[in-house]
């Protein structure tokens, strides 16, 4: 996972995506295009949009990339799931990304109608699975498709074993990165890797690190999708309930601190979870001794 080629003095440079959600109202909107533009100057390898449960999002998902391609040099990534869709319709919502000029794809089984933790069934008419929606979209096209990885195990897989063999045949269809649900024990991470590795998977596995905006809430989220809360972030952050300036500047050192270790061992490639706010995330790159390069330029080509 070097970046040798882009610096021939032999200095690594760490890489960066960004993930986004599309909004939800007019308000929201402004907050999302005021965030990409506050970080578009970090020059991230790709940026995301994300694709709500069942597919609820396409509409809103379908407006951000099309003007993220238009309006922007960012490149652009497109979520796609399988749930509660033929093949069919999956591959119509492609050739609707592609021809608003993506090449890019997060290839998800994606949540059911009722959101993370709610019971999946395959549609009988489509994709039963993530590995089988890479071999499709690769079927359109030679995309760049990133699919997703759990250290801590995807909530409904049996056990690590039957998760990381899904991982494979992920791979094996032609997926070019694993990008990983939010963990915040890197040794737990490590010990993923040593598994995926030994499983004979040679993609890069990009860490998701979240940047933690309310702990609270992130608690919430994370007993639905199987991620564990480390004792320490509760003691990083208490009495800091009415102190937000305080309780960024933890937030910024935590995820910060967890990314330099990982680049301690090994790790140059990072996907950060924005939550569509530019300020921490900021605060982070520039702990860990980032420049910004040159920001979008409106109307160039993606």
């Amino acid at each position: 996972m070097t970046r040798d080629d882009r610096h021939p003095q032999g200095k690594k440079r760490l890489g960066i995506s960004f993930e986004f959600f599309p909004p939800k109202s007019e308000e929201m909107e402004g907050q999302l295009w005021t965030t990409i533009e506050a970080l578009a100057g970090w020059n991230p390898d790709f940026v995301s949009v994300t694709y709500g449960a069942g597919g609820s999002t396409k509409a809103p998902t379908m407006t951000t990339v099309r003007r993220l391609i238009a309006d922007t040099t960012l490149p652009t990534a497109a979520h796609i799931t399988c749930v509660d869709a033929t093949r069919e319709e999956v591959r119509h919502v492609a050739e609707e990304f592609i021809a608003a000029g993506v090449r890019r794809f997060v290839a998800l089984r994606g949540d059911p109608q009722g959101g993370v933790g709610a019971a999946y069934a395959p549609h009988p008419g489509g994709f039963a699975n993530a590995a089988e929606l890479v071999a499709g979209l690769k079927e359109i096209g030679d995309f760049d498709i990133s699919v997703s990885a759990y250290p801590e195990k995807h909530p409904e897989s049996p056990d690590v074993a039957a998760d990381i063999d899904m991982l494979k045949r992920k791979a094996d269809a032609g997926a070019a990165r694993a990008l990983t649900q939010f963990f915040f024990d890197n040794d737990v991470f490590e010990r993923y890797l040593e598994r995926v590795r030994a499983a004979g998977i040679t993609i890069p596995v990009v860490p998701g690190i979240m940047l933690i905006q309310n702990l609270t809430q992130l608690k919430r989220f994370a007993s639905l999708c199987g991620a564990s809360i480390p004792a320490f972030l509760d003691e990083r952050f208490a009495g800091l309930d009415d102190q937000p300036q305080a309780r960024a500047e933890v937030a910024a050192d935590v995820a910060a601190e967890q990314i330099e270790d990982l680049v301690r061992r090994g790790i140059i490639d990072f996907h950060l979870y924005t939550m569509n706010r530019a300020p921490l995330v900021s605060a982070v790159l520039q702990r860990l001794g980032m420049e910004r390069g040159g920001e979008a330029r409106s109307g160039a080509a993606a």
